[in-house]
């Protein structure tokens, strides 16, 4: 994307949110430092929209003259559908809606017995304890990309999937619930050593539909969720347990098989008709995707990969044979670039080999070799209840069976696993930062070389457009070497990610596009066990899941699982009505988070589902009040598809 499409980007979502921080907009956009500074400098001193607050946030003013950093922002309409230059003269029309219905997932996190713990502190004591409490839970939920939208005393209600919704928010708010669990287990031990007292939370979390959007007067002006979303996960966190996380049905069946719960049975929360099947979350379970968690149950067989299936097993045989190999799997979320590599883990089983494999997350693209850190915490094996002393033993044992120097190893791994490495036997190295990140990687790429000495190495990484910029560099290294050695570096992304590596000659680039309606049937016909589906839901499945796999999986699951069907020999009849059959919850948060990022198109695209899947160009031009140029100029900076129907 050109830069004045990007500036178009930042330029709509400023006049929509007023503020925007610089770390959010470079996730958002996927901007570079670089990127970044451009725009900071033209829309701050060239075009005098915007104003620097302490160097962490953008601040609309939509003004023509300077104004000072302490200025309130004051809205100034523009329209998208004019070229950046003309922004501060020409006047727009805002399809963003007032309030919107979505998913969400909410977190209501509070602390235990605070009116107690309140009467023994001294007022200004008290004090300095609820706010290292709300910073402690402030950086949790950060880190997840978590919204507080409202400080309730000692109490937080938080919001996942809002304002900008993210495909895994229900896990992420789990694994924000635990943080705070563990970020509270050290404010404890601090709050005890210096007050004598203890410190403990209840978390409560609850996934439903709400409506979402401003309320309030020029006094006081919230953006707040509606519905009963917010009450229940308030109730829920009322039941748990001091220092727990609690969530309910409709949030577990989402997480399922990525933690471990505990079943705590039906609860009859006040002001709720049914009562509500609560877990406590335990922890973590290790799975990393849909299929780890799906593995268990047995996957639904492959269909309609068979021209990437056989180029993928034969770069393996290459690599058997010594000739190292690079295979780029591109492709939509859901296509199924994580099936195909399942396919080629299932089939290397039973031979001699090496499997690094680690996956990207969308909130950590910020934290150095993210991914690595996370396989070898699996690969060392820690434990929570581990020490550092012991997990220092496990890292230096494992460093050990490698031909490195144990010393400078153990340094360079220390601090990327969290580690504290004590002055004797490791004396500082004295290497700049720079240098010390470029050891590591040289050692991880040396450990890696090794191993295919052995046996032939397969290293995995996944969701490649999510990965932080020391990881690409590693990925950039490693290739480097692959082709002398044995190894296949199998990597996954999403189309608009540009790999830096093109034209080499043992590299194999492969999309992977959508599925045919007889493949698409295929897959149905499978989940079903053969019998065949009333022609009209067959029609349905087919024309709302456009060929993506995981869509066509989820929508029949959730289409058998309604109750609107009823099996009768070797066939289902229909029961209830079509229109009864909604986007699964599985699905919801991804295709939010997709129709969140086309930003200034998001709009149009709300208009155009109103009226329907298909309808005549002109119908849009008319309900959106916009003209042809601006129809057009979203479709060709967002990516949005329309067609003279």
């Amino acid at each position: 994307m050109d830069y004045d499409a990007v500036l178009t980007q930042v330029l709509d979502l400023l006049q929509q949110e007023k503020r925007l921080s610089y770390r959010v907009l470079k996730r958002r956009l996927q901007l570079d430092d670089d990127l970044l500074e451009d725009l900071k400098e033209d829309l701050i001193y060239a075009k005098k929209l915007a104003v620097d607050e302490d160097g962490r946030v953008l601040v609309w003013t939509g003004r023509t003259s300077s104004a000072p950093t302490t200025a309130s922002p004051v809205p100034l309409p523009a329209t998208p559908d004019v070229s950046p230059a003309q922004v501060e003269t020409i006047p727009a029309i805002s399809h963003t809606p007032e309030a919107e219905r979505r998913q969400l997932t909410v977190m209501f996190c509070d602390l235990v017995d605070s009116t107690k713990l309140s009467s023994q502190l001294d007022p200004e004591e008290y004090r300095d304890v609820v706010r290292a409490y709300h910073t402690a839970c402030t950086e949790v939920i950060r880190r997840y990309d978590g919204h507080i939208a409202q400080l309730l005393g000692d109490g937080l209600l938080v919001y996942f999937g809002y304002p900008v919704a993210h495909e895994d928010d229900a896990q992420r708010a789990v694994r924000a619930g635990l943080g705070i669990v563990e970020a509270i287990g050290k404010l404890k031990t601090s709050l005890a050593q210096t007050t004598g007292r203890t410190l403990a939370v209840r978390l409560g979390i609850h996934t439903g539909l709400v409506v979402i959007g401003a309320l309030g007067d020029d006094g006081r002006h919230e953006h707040l969720a509606l519905g009963e979303t917010p009450n229940i996960a308030a109730r829920i966190q009322g039941l748990a347990q001091p220092n727990t996380v609690a969530i309910s049905d409709a949030t577990y069946r989402l997480v399922q098989g990525y933690f471990a719960c505990q079943d705590l049975g039906a609860h009859a929360l006040r002001g709720v008709t049914e009562a509500m099947r609560l877990y406590h979350v335990l922890g973590e379970s290790g799975a990393t995707s849909r299929l780890d968690v799906a593995q268990p149950r047995g996957l639904t067989p492959l269909v309609g990969r068979e021209s990437e299936v056989a180029p993928l097993l034969e770069r393996w045989e290459q690599v058997k044979a010594g000739q190292g190999q690079v295979v780029l799997l591109t492709g939509d979320a859901g296509i199924g670039k994580s099936r195909l590599v399942q396919v080629l883990k299932d089939h290397v089983a039973n031979e001699p080999h090496t499997r690094w494999e680690c996956r990207s997350a969308e909130y950590a693209q910020n934290t150095a070799l993210f991914p690595l850190t996370e396989l070898f915490q699996r690969l060392l094996r820690f434990e929570a209840q581990e020490t550092p002393d012991e997990k220092l033993e496990k890292l230096t044992y494992a460093l050990s069976q490698y031909r490195l120097p144990l010393e400078e190893s153990v340094q360079l791994f220390g601090p990327l696993l969290s580690l504290s490495i004590p002055v004797h036997p490791y004396p500082p190295l004295h290497l700049s930062p720079q240098r010390q990140r470029q050891k590591t990687l040289e050692t991880i790429v040396a450990i890696l070389l090794e191993l295919a000495e052995c046996h032939p190495v397969l290293f995995i990484l996944e969701d490649l457009h999510w990965t932080d910029p020391s990881t690409l560099e590693l990925i950039s290294l490693l290739l480097d070497q692959t082709p002398t050695a044995s190894i296949l570096v199998l990597l996954t992304c999403r189309p608009h990610f540009q790999p830096a590596w093109h034209h080499r000659s043992y590299l194999t680039e492969m999309t992977l596009h959508r599925l045919s309606q007889t493949q698409v049937e295929q897959i149905v016909n499978r989940m079903t066990d053969g019998k065949t589906l009333p022609p009209e839901v067959l029609a349905q499945i087919v024309e709302r899941t456009d060929g993506v796999p995981l869509f066509v999986e989820e929508m029949t699951k959730a289409i058998l699982e309604s109750g609107s069907l009823k099996e009768v020999d070797a066939h289902y009849e229909l029961t209830g009505s079509l229109s009864t059959f909604a986007i699964p919850a599985t699905l919801h948060d991804s295709l939010m988070a997709r129709l969140d990022r086309l930003i200034s198109a998001k709009g149009i695209a709300q208009l155009g589902a109103a009226i329907g899947r298909q309808f005549a160009y002109d119908l849009l031009q008319v309900v959106s009040q916009l003209d042809e140029a601006t129809l057009q100029r979203s479709k060709r900076s967002q990516g949005v598809k329309f067609t003279n129907h």
